[in-house]
């Protein structure tokens, strides 16, 4: 089953969002549940916390309807709206679409690359 996964992202502000998660995760998950939510996953980062939740995809309007519940409304209404983000796909640690580059590393007094000597050209006298 394909899911289309949406995510719920608080960040610490002034109270820490964990202390957001243990208020409102029961309500959100029951929620999430009762509305069409095959899959969810709460993730603790350095920055806060994530809640990713996966709607089948042939369910249209599931998101909608889940996003528009008094619960839902309340859960984020408590949010300080500086430190919540709500978007499509999975957040927290999934990670970019393009691959990260690889960094150069910064070195000071660092020893000179090599340079190969130019080769010597000889004039024949005739």
């Amino acid at each position: 089953m394909n899911l289309t996964w949406w995510s719920i992202e608080v960040r610490d502000g002034e109270t820490p969002a964990r202390q957001w998660r243990d208020s409102w995760s029961s309500s959100l998950l029951e929620a999430a549940v009762t509305h069409g939510a095959h899959d969810f996953i709460w993730q603790a980062e350095p920055f806060g916390v994530v809640l990713e939740l996966g709607f089948a995809e042939h369910e249209t309007g599931a998101w909608d309807r889940f996003r528009q519940l008094p619960a839902v409304v309340a859960a984020l209404d408590a949010v300080d709206p500086r430190t919540l983000y709500v978007y499509p796909g999975r957040g927290g640690s999934a990670g970019a679409g393009l691959p990260r580059r690889t960094p150069r590393p910064i070195v000071e007094d660092a020893a000179p690359l090599p340079v190969t000597p130019a080769p010597l050209l000889l004039a024949r006298a005739t």
